[in-house]
C-alpha cells in the first residue's frame, strides 16, 4: 500500500548556445494529484504548466521513484509477471502507461 506523496524531478541539458532545464513537481493531496512542469531554455522566462488528476485516474499510479524500486524488486526475484502494466506520468506531465 505504498503511495507517492511528493516527487521532484530535475533535468538539465548543457547545449552550446542555450542550456535547457526541466523540472517536474508532483504532489498528492486529498482530492487527487497535481503535476507542475517547468521548462526554461537559455535565459528565457520559465514556462509553467500544471495538470490535475483525480484519484480515480491514478489507481495503481507508478511514478519514477516507485518504478526504480519496483525494478530492483523484480531483479531480485529474477522474474517479471506477464502483462505487468501501470499508469504513469510522462515527461510532459500527461498520464501514460508503463509496461515491464
Amino acid at each position: 500500500q505504498l503511495e507517492t506523496l511528493e516527487q521532484e524531478e530535475q533535468e538539465r541539458l548543457e547545449l552550446r548556445a542555450r542550456p535547457v532545464e526541466r523540472r517536474t513537481h508532483t504532489v498528492s493531496h486529498q482530492h487527487g494529484m497535481t503535476v507542475t512542469k517547468t521548462l526554461r531554455e537559455g535565459e528565457a522566462e520559465p514556462q509553467c504548466q500544471s495538470f490535475y488528476y483525480l484519484p480515480s485516474e491514478l489507481q495503481g499510479l507508478l511514478l519514477e521513484g516507485a518504478s526504480l524500486l519496483l525494478l530492483r524488486v523484480l531483479a531480485c526475484q529474477r522474474a517479471v509477471p506477464p502483462g505487468l502494466v501501470f499508469p504513469g506520468i510522462d515527461t510532459e506531465g500527461h498520464l501514460c502507461t508503463s509496461s515491464y
